[in-house]
Parts: structure tokens; sequence; C-alpha cells
């Protein structure tokens, strides 16, 4: 009662009102200095998180240019000569690398298709990525380094890798080991030989007059087109006969053994009398397109790495 007379009752009162509000507001900082600390946590975690993410960009952009550099130093590479080899040449040039003599387990021959052998890639390190472009081809190595070839073959064996003391390059890999049956076919050219690796008999030749060109007047398109394209059927039909007549003449002879080269669009008339059918640019009279053809299509090439 003499708080109340006096009055401090109700200073009591607002004493405990600023107490408890003095505790709300004292609680609400805590919680403000709490959520500010993990604020400033999160914002840590998030500067360290980035940080990491940096480093991990700049590594991997370290990473592209070490590999684009590699890339263009691959692309940049070129093997150091190339020469395309026929006829008596390609036997001098092949005889010249199977001369060479080493020690036990000196020279290394690889038929590589697709993938290029580690043994290769010891040898010729960066420089392996030429092989890999030339592919398929034969390649030679020697442990010295004297001696680094690819050869792209006319008939390529299955992949193998082999040392020895020279290096293994069979005859018919380059050339026929055994005489066969050429042809060379044109829309109005036809010749036939016998091939042996290294001397051509002329056989038979066919050689049709085929309308090349329609002068204005005369024949309408359509009928030039026809008579043209008559032409070129019965001359492929006597190419066809005279490859049947030397197969009957020669009855040894299989079918798969006979090679026509000529015009792409031709060379599908001889599908059933021919093992292996290719297009060649070889031109001029029979006789003499002939020997072109048989020389592109026996040809190697021969690159130094």
């Amino acid at each position: 009662m003499l708080d109340e007379l006096l009055g401090r009752a109700e200073l009591k009162a607002q004493i405990v009102d600023l107490k408890q509000e003095k505790h709300h507001l004292e609680r609400q900082l805590a919680a403000e200095e709490e959520r500010r600390t993990d604020a400033v946590r999160e914002r840590q975690e998030a500067e360290r998180e980035v940080n990491q993410l940096q480093d991990r960009i700049e590594g991997l952009e370290e990473r592209v240019e070490r590999l684009s550099e590699s890339q263009t130093e691959r692309d940049e590479l070129s093997v150091r000569t190339t020469q395309d080899i026929r006829g008596a040449r390609r036997k001098n040039i092949l005889d010249r690398i199977r001369s060479v003599e080493t020690g036990p387990e000196g020279a290394l021959t690889a038929m590589v298709t697709e993938t290029v052998p580690n043994e290769i890639r010891r040898l010729l390190d960066e420089r392996s990525a030429l092989v890999q472009r030339l592919a398929p081809c034969l390649v030679c190595i020697d442990d010295a380094g004297m001696i680094a070839v690819a050869i792209e073959l006319t008939a390529p064996p299955t992949p193998f890798v082999e040392w020895g003391t020279t290096f293994r390059i069979e005859p018919q890999w380059v050339a026929p080991a055994e005489p066969v049956t050429v042809a060379v076919v044109r829309s109005d050219i036809f010749a036939l030989g016998v091939y042996d690796g290294s001397t051509l008999t002329h056989v038979t030749d066919v050689t049709t007059d085929v309308m090349d060109a329609h002068s204005k007047g005369g024949f309408s398109q359509a009928r030039f087109e026809r008579r043209r394209d008559q032409q070129i059927e019965d001359h492929l039909e006597h190419a066809h006969e005279a490859i049947e007549t030397h197969l009957t003449e020669n009855s040894q002879i299989q079918t798969s053994e006979v090679v026509v080269l000529g015009e792409k669009t031709v060379l599908g008339a001889f599908s059933d009398l021919a093992g292996r059918r290719e297009t060649v640019d070889a031109t001029g009279e029979p006789k003499s397109a002939l020997e072109d053809a048989v020389d592109e299509f026996w040809t190697i090439r021969v690159s130094t790495l």
C-alpha cells in the first residue's frame, strides 16, 4: 500500500515491463547475432566453394590448352617424304628395305589397320600419330632409328606385330605372286591381259566407236542418248564375252583371280566375272590403257616417318 501511496507500484510495474522488453530485445539481438554468424559462415563457405570451383576451372582450362597445343603439334606433323612407286622401281625400293639387317629383335614390322601398337608408340613417340593417319599401312622401324617407313600395300595382310633381324615384306602384298587375269574397261575400249607381277602379256582388246556428242539437227536428244546407250551396252557385252572366252580357254583360272579395272559406271557389268573391281583413270589406246591401269592398281605408296 505504501508503494501505491508513494507511486512506486507503477514504477515497479514499468521496471518489470522494461526488463521483459530488455530480455526480449536481448533474445532478438542474440538471434540476430547467431543469424549474422551463420550468414558469415555461409558466406565464407560459399567463398571457399567459389575458390575451389575457380581452381578447377583454371585446371581444366590449362588441360584444354595443353591438349590443344598437343593436337596442334600432331596436326603439324608431316611425313618426311612420300613416293608412289610401281614396276621395277617398286621392286628396287622394297628390296632395299628388305636388305637392312639388324641385331636380334632389332627390326620391327607391323601391319597397322586401326590401333597403333605400343611398340610403334614407344619407338616413334609423338610421330606415331603419322602412322594412325596413314593406316592401313605396313610399318618398318629399326631399333636404332635409322629406318622408319610406312607402306600402303595393294593386298595388305591381317594385322600383326613382329621383331626380327630383317623387315618382313611379302611379295604377294604388293604384286601378284601368281599370274592373274586383268582387264581394263571403259565405255569405248577394252583390253585383256595376264600380269605376273613384273610382266604384262596382252591377250585381246576391243574398241567401239561410241557417239560422244550430240550435234544440233539430225537425231533428237532422246534418240541420240538411246543410240549411245545401246552402243555402250553392245561394247560391254563384247568385253564380257572376251573375258568369258578367256576363262573357258583357261579353265584353271577362277573368277576370283580376275581383276577388272576402269570406269566406275561400267564395272558393275563384270561383277560375275571378277574377284576385284577398281576404278582407275587409264585412258588412251587399249594396250596402253591396260598398262597404265595395271601400273596404277599395283602402285604402292612409301612414306618416311
